[in-house]
């Protein structure tokens, strides 16, 4: 046997190990596993005794002689191979977004409906707080809130991404509507449901700000005066136009890295495309495409430039969390993650 030859042999070997482990892990279907099974044995026949072949290669004129022959049945596997990548792609895209719907739509389901119903009439502003475990800090930053602003009631909403902790039971003691998602999917998924939530509630303006006590309440009025104003339909809070307890040396560069990449992209000046602290129209709301379960912070804000809405940055303070874990993964894997977000937004 060639080394050539051998290389395919352990080539397939490995394809097949791989699949085996991908099947037990319920990653693949038995279909797939089997079909790769069939061509790992077809490659490995090959490299044994290719004669079996040799009827294929007539059929296709290939002549022995340099690997020709081999060459062309690995050419046809790897065809075979990445057909399969793909249908295996779309089942798993299919999968994905029926999972994300069921999950918005429970989360929808389990809304405090009947307290929402208790509502005072008049125009509202609803703060949207997607939460995972945060019940340590919950509770402080909605008795923080205000109970009007501008003529507005605030109604806070709490969506309890998946926690296992009393998030929910201490943010309902502390006055807000809660709805608890059943499996934790992200802060992005999660925001989708609030912004559904705060549309059935008619609130004129939406917020979102971070349930670990990163945001401060007290600069809501800085946050909606654009939008009150008439200047603006979409207001980021930036924390390089305001001021900051740095997290990490690496995530403080990736904040400038990503304003420049964004900035770069869409013609606007930004300068906090991670910041969570947003607010926005409702009716612009209602016009934006988001997918994104997680690293969610610069779809929106592509998205809504997208519309050709009128954005606006203004200064804000963001402090570090009182206690608790940050639930953003490490920096490297973030930084890619966010990468990839922002191009496939830019390229909607």
């Amino acid at each position: 046997m060639t080394a050539l030859r051998f290389v395919g042999v352990v080539a397939a070997i490995v394809v097949l190990f791989l699949a085996a482990r991908a099947y037990d892990r319920r990653r693949i279907s038995r279909k797939n596993l089997l079909i790769i099974a069939v061509l790992v044995f077809g490659t490995t026949v090959l490299a044994i005794r290719p004669s079996v072949y040799g009827p294929l290669f007539g059929w296709f004129n290939i002549a022995p002689g340099n690997e020709r022959q081999l060459i062309f049945i690995v050419v046809l596997a790897v065809i075979v191979l990445f057909g399969l990548l793909v249908r295996v792609q779309s089942e798993s895209d299919a999968s994905e977004r029926a999972l994300r719907l069921l999950v918005e739509a429970l989360g929808r389901e389990r809304f405090d409906w009947g307290r929402a119903a208790t509502l005072p009439e008049g125009p509202r502003l609803a703060v949207v707080l997607p939460a995972f475990n945060e019940a340590d800090n919950i509770e402080a930053v909605l008795r923080s809130l205000p109970r009007h602003l501008e003529g507005l009631a605030v109604v806070p909403i709490v969506v309890s991404d998946g926690s296992t902790d009393r998030t929910a039971s201490q943010a309902r003691e502390a006055g807000a509507l809660v709805t608890e998602l059943p499996i934790n999917r992200g802060g992005g998924l999660a925001l989708r449901v609030g912004y559904e939530l705060a549309l059935e509630l008619d609130a004129e303006i939406v917020v979102t700000m971070d349930a670990d006590g990163q945001h401060l309440p007290s600069e809501l009025p800085t946050m909606i005066a654009p939008i009150l104003a008439g200047d603006a339909d979409y207001v980021n809070g930036s924390r390089l136009l305001g001021t900051f307890e740095k997290e990490s040396t690496i995530r403080h560069i990736g904040v400038h890295v990503f304003s420049r990449v964004v900035t770069l992209l869409t013609g606007r000046r930004i300068t906090d495309p991670s910041s969570g602290y947003r607010a926005a129209r409702a009716e612009l709301l209602e016009r934006l495409v988001l997918e994104q379960d997680q690293f969610w912070t610069s779809e929106i804000l592509i998205e809504a430039l997208r519309q050709r809405a009128r954005v606006v940055e203004v200064p804000v303070t963001i402090v570090a969390r009182t206690s608790g874990a940050s639930k953003k993964p490490k920096s490297l894997r973030y930084g890619w993650n966010f990468s990839k977000v922002i191009i496939q937004t830019w390229l909607r």
